[in-house]
């Protein structure tokens, strides 16, 4: 049996454990063709069970989908995987990724579409804000995904945190047309005019959606 030579041995150990201060020049040897290992060595350690080179990988394939996007697409089953992750980082990886993807590859991102949707009502925060993002990056890529998407938004939108709510209705509004668009508007407008959500929120939102915000009774004369 032929030994790997020590000088390779080295490198892949060194490369998997590489620290996050190096992920921008990984990703850029990547995007090169002349990192070693390669781009599959770093999707897989997305699901590596020792947590420290997840997350190198988690930070290397960010800066790659920053760099050169389209290099993820052959691996978007695996990040839509990644999303339920336990791990945040990773979660945060795929979370970052698929919007991105979304854009520049929509139809390769569309294909998993029932998984995305019908991961939402479980997923995390932050899972669902990658969901949000990659599901308004297809309704801005094609028209044809908005009817589709239109029930995920009301629920995202039902259900954000104050937080993240004037976000999101920033992201989605702009994205819907027609019928889409009046749907999502008036979920946004119920949540506005919500007298528990706090008050510099809902002026956010009433800026956003451009109408005036109910008078508080202490406001009014």
């Amino acid at each position: 049996m032929t030994s790997k030579p020590a000088a390779s041995a080295d490198k892949d150990v060194s490369a998997s454990q590489r620290p996050p201060a190096q992920a921008l020049a990984v990703a850029s040897e990547l995007v090169a063709g002349t990192a070693q290992p390669g781009l599959d060595h770093y999707v897989r350690a997305l699901a590596d069970p020792k947590e420290s080179a997840s997350l190198v990988a988690a930070r290397v394939l960010e800066e790659v989908a920053n760099q050169k996007p389209e290099l993820l697409a052959p691996h978007i089953e695996r990040l839509v995987a990644g999303l339920a992750s336990e791990r945040s980082r990773v979660a945060q990886c795929a979370a970052h990724s698929l919007p991105i993807l979304a854009r520049v590859a929509p139809a390769k991102v569309a294909k998993h579409l029932k998984t995305l949707q019908a991961s939402f009502a479980g997923a995390s925060e932050i899972a669902r804000d990658g969901l949000v993002r990659t599901f308004v990056s297809l309704c801005l890529a094609s028209v044809t995904y908005q009817k589709r998407l239109i029930d995920v938004f009301e629920l995202a939108l039902r259900e954000a945190d104050p937080k993240t709510l004037a976000r999101w209705v920033e992201l989605i509004l702009p994205a819907l047309k027609g019928e889409p668009y009046a749907q999502a508007r008036t979920v946004a407008e119920l949540r506005m005019n919500d007298p528990e959500l706090p008050r510099p929120v809902a002026q956010r939102m009433a800026e956003l959606l451009g109408v005036k915000l109910r008078a508080m009774p202490s406001e009014r004369k």
